[in-house]
């Protein structure tokens, strides 16, 4: 039986057989912020997008896959699709609801570990610090039971939690979000985004 969300989890995630492999493949469209991907998404899914943004396709959730896709059409894809304005931000919210009841009920658990990091990083995207917690505890989790040979890759995947922990440990929000956002920046929130990697 053909599954509605299949296709934007084959795009997003291809056809490694193992994390590693996964992430060699998609890393660059997952971080590389690359005007041409942009455009992929926006042509590909915006259709997609638009309608979980709209309050549809909630059935998807009933599903770990299903539910995974419709976080990627909430958080994810409007990254890219409305990249740099305030719609980027739009499926936040819903995200997070996703996620918070999803993992209530456990729905993780029928995922692989490099899908989970899509769950987890919805955590990591919150301006809120108990949220930053547990996805650092999260992927505390997912390094404990990588296999050897994809520690490295998951333990990056927790240094990045980390970064963005402290970061709002330190300013309750991400400084680099304030332009986009029409947010005011206080000093020392500038001097931050003046220093490598602060804008993540």
């Amino acid at each position: 039986m053909h599954k509605p969300w299949q296709p934007l989890l084959d795009w997003w995630f291809g056809t490694g057989t193992t994390a590693a492999e996964v992430a060699a493949a998609r890393s660059a469209l997952w971080f590389g912020k690359q005007n041409g991907q942009d455009a992929e998404a926006r042509e590909r899914f915006g259709e997609l997008v638009g309608q979980a943004l709209a309050g549809e396709l909630r059935d998807w959730a009933e599903s770990p896959h299903g539910w995974l896709a419709l976080i990627l059409l909430h958080d994810q894809l409007p990254r890219m699709i409305f990249r740099d304005s305030p719609q980027a931000f739009a499926g936040a919210a819903r995200a997070l609801q996703l996620v918070l009841e999803g993992l209530d009920g456990e729905k993780e658990e029928g995922l692989a570990p490099i899908q989970r990091v899509f769950v987890y990083l919805v955590l990591e995207h919150a301006e809120d610090l108990l949220l930053q917690d547990e996805a650092v505890r999260r992927f505390t989790q997912l390094l404990s039971i990588a296999p050897l040979g994809e520690r490295a890759l998951f333990a990056d995947y927790l240094d990045y939690a980390e970064r963005h922990q402290r970061v709002i440990a330190r300013f309750a929000r991400f400084p680099h979000r304030n332009a986009v956002l029409a947010r005011p920046s206080s000093p020392e929130e500038l001097a931050f985004l003046q220093e490598p990697g602060s804008r993540f």
